[in-house]
């Protein structure tokens, strides 16, 4: 299977010592979690530059920096992509992205949701949700790693439609998964005067939905097309293993 994927790369704004740490943490998902373990108040002490409050615990500011800028990342596929180069930038890009990320929402929410319990818009039951959302992408993702990704990594076989449309119908529950979840969030949107973690937290999920989406996209639409395809012309399109109904 030689087939080539063509796609464009995306630019994001580069960070600077300067901004507020509060920005960052509300700004750039998953840096809560760098900034948690550093012993950083990006909370109620969000509103000083990353620079003091790296200064005032005694880290290197650039050091602290070159991690958070790993945590910019690029939608893009690798251009002019072959079918097992596409796989490896899933693997990279979306799997163990979202091994990352759940957690560290996992963690925010059930803190967002007992601290402003009192509050009508805390998102009573994210944290909930996004614990199945979490058990179901990991049980989605092992079939992948361990059985349908090396199958197309081999060039594929006659009968790849099945498993490619359990994982089509499994992506199905996803998006129900994050219809609920935009539900529970507003849509991602924080009320009016929400702490830097609720920001946060919505922030991560917004990034969590874009994530999911552009991680299905590019299985549904990219990369199973050829190997369905494949599939059809050994088979005939009656076949129950065709895939493409």
């Amino acid at each position: 299977m030689n087939a080539r994927i063509d796609t464009l790369h995306a630019a994001q704004p580069a960070l600077h010592a300067d901004q507020q740490i509060g920005q960052i943490a509300v700004q750039l998902p998953g840096a809560t979690a760098v900034f948690r373990r550093l012993k950083l108040d990006f909370c109620c002490g969000g509103q000083v530059s990353l620079a003091h409050a790296a200064a005032e615990k005694g880290l290197d500011v650039d050091a602290v920096l070159a991690e958070l800028s790993a945590l910019q990342r690029s939608d893009a596929a690798p251009q002019a992509a072959t079918p097992a180069e596409l796989i490896d930038h899933i693997l990279a890009r979306y799997h163990e992205v979202h091994r990352q990320q759940l957690p560290e929402l996992i963690r925010m929410a059930r803190r967002v949701e007992a601290v402003h319990r009192d509050n009508p818009h805390v998102p009573a039951g994210l944290a909930d949700h996004l614990e199945a959302m979490h058990q179901e992408l990991l049980s989605h993702m092992l079939k992948e790693e361990q059985v349908l990704f090396p199958m197309l990594k081999n060039g594929g076989n006659p009968f790849v439609g099945q498993p490619i449309g359990m994982m089509r119908a499994e992506h199905v529950d996803h998006g129900e998964a994050l219809d609920k979840l935009n539900a529970l969030t507003n849509d991602a949107t924080p009320p009016q005067g929400a702490c830097n973690t609720w920001r946060a937290l919505y922030a991560g999920v917004a990034q969590l939905g874009d994530d999911l989406i552009n991680h299905i996209h590019l299985e549904n639409n990219v990369l199973f097309p050829v190997f369905e395809a494949s599939a059809a012309s050994s088979q005939g399109c009656g076949s129950s293993g065709c895939g493409c109904s």
